[in-house]
C-alpha cells in the first residue's frame, strides 16, 4: 500500500514538472538556454534565436567561448549539447555554432 501510495506521489511530481517544463514561453526558454549556457562557458559572444516562427521548437545558437580553445567543433557542439540536455528534450531542432574568438 504505502509503495503504490509513493509511485502515485513521484508520478504527480514528475508530470507537474514536465507541465512546467512544457508550458515555458519561448522567451523563458530562450532565458534558461542563456543562462545555462553563460553559467558553463563565460561566453565573449552569445546569441540564441527562436527559429521556429515564435513557438519555441526550433532554435539557431552562436557562441563564443575560451572553454572551446583546442576542442574539436564536434566536441564543442557536445559540450553545448550535455549542458541544455533538459532543454532538448523539450524542442525539436537545434542549430550550433561555436568559436573561439
Amino acid at each position: 500500500m504505502m509503495l503504490n501510495a509513493l509511485r502515485a506521489s513521484t508520478r504527480r511530481g514528475l508530470s507537474a514538472h514536465l507541465r512546467l517544463l512544457t508550458t515555458a514561453t519561448p522567451a523563458e526558454k530562450e532565458q534558461l538556454i542563456y543562462q545555462k549556457l553563460t553559467e558553463r562557458f563565460s561566453p565573449s559572444r552569445l546569441a540564441i534565436e527562436d527559429i521556429s516562427g515564435g513557438c519555441g521548437t526550433f532554435y539557431a545558437i552562436s557562441i563564443a567561448s575560451e572553454a572551446f580553445k583546442g576542442i574539436p567543433i564536434v566536441k564543442q557542439h557536445q559540450l553545448v549539447t550535455k549542458t541544455l540536455k533538459t532543454e532538448i528534450e523539450e524542442i525539436h531542432g537545434l542549430q550550433i555554432k561555436t568559436s573561439t574568438e
